[in-house]
């Protein structure tokens, strides 16, 4: 209805009493000033000024759009400075979406980096696996998903999504330190065949399980759980070995636990998943240039 322009004049109008007035203080002519008043009337659809000898004096309307003028133009002026604040990254607030182990690993060395050159920015963090937190991003529960995907699955990613791959995460086997293959630089999967498997998270488990049908044999999966640390505590006691992501050596916190490589190497490609008119927020694509750095720095992922 309104014309913030219009409604600066009008404000001035009335702050300086006449047209020749305002036009001086705005640096406008004055026929520019009768020809904006005369189409904010138009746009309110009554008039806001009558003329009492040679001085204007405001109508009813006049009145009562005085008494809001200044509210209006405040409230632009605030929205003016806070989509300043946004587009400039002094301001912002995105919510990423991770797996444990990036969690613990890939965030935390973004955030902190993130933290130094754009402090304004405010990140939430909410931790799930794929698929579930692919959803998140759908649903709008959070802007920035990290994910992986295994190379022999067929996974879905829903179609709405833009993903931007990150590092691909080598698979490595724990083993208790004084396990004999704890010796080797690297081990191969079928000469595990006969050991007692600690299984991960669903779509870990489903990658592990595919990968041994692909050598051959159906592996003993003793216990199963997506905590890392318990992983770690259950193969340090002996009770099995598991196959787990090459990050989770980044946080390995159980001296009696060796991580080796497979030979040959398996991987996983970890991603960030964002809707596609989130890579155009300046604070989203911020962070997700400060997840990118975090991966590049990473070596040997």
């Amino acid at each position: 209805m309104f014309d913030s322009r219009h409604i600066r004049t009008f404000h001035e109008v009335v702050r300086a009493g006449s047209y020749t007035a305002a036009a001086r203080a705005l640096g406008y002519t004055q026929p520019a000033i009768t020809q904006q008043m005369k189409a904010l009337e138009r746009s309110v659809g009554t008039p806001l000024f009558v003329r009492v000898g040679r001085r204007m004096r405001l109508t009813e309307a006049g009145q009562t759009l005085a008494r809001h003028a200044e509210v209006i133009l405040d409230s632009i002026s605030t929205a003016q400075q806070q989509m300043e604040s946004l587009t400039r990254l002094r301001s912002g607030k995105v919510t990423v979406c991770a797996f444990p182990s990036a969690s613990a690993t890939l965030v935390p060395e973004a955030l902190a980096a993130l933290a130094v050159a754009h402090p304004g920015i405010r990140v939430g963090l909410r931790e799930d696996e794929p698929p579930e937190s692919l959803r998140r991003v759908v649903r709008g529960e959070s802007d920035i998903t990290l994910a992986f995907t295994y190379p022999g699955l067929h996974e879905q990613v829903p179609e709405e999504l833009v993903e931007i791959p990150l590092l691909e995460d080598q698979l490595t086997v724990l083993l208790p330190t004084g396990h004999p293959m704890a010796r080797r630089r690297a081990v191969k999967l079928d000469e595990l065949a006969g050991e007692r498997w600690i299984a991960g998270c669903l779509r870990c488990r489903a990658n592990f399980l595919h990968e041994c049908a692909e050598l051959g044999f159906a592996p003993e999966i003793a216990f199963s759980s997506d905590d890392n640390l318990v992983v770690q505590s259950l193969v340090a006691e002996g009770l099995g070995i598991a196959m787990v992501p090459g990050l989770v050596l980044s946080f390995l916190v159980h001296k009696k636990v060796t991580g080796r490589a497979l030979d040959p190497a398996s991987r996983r490609q970890v991603s960030a998943y964002v809707l596609r008119e989130h890579l155009h927020v300046p604070a989203t694509a911020r962070v997700l240039a400060a997840l990118r750095e975090a991966a590049e720095r990473r070596v040997g992922c």
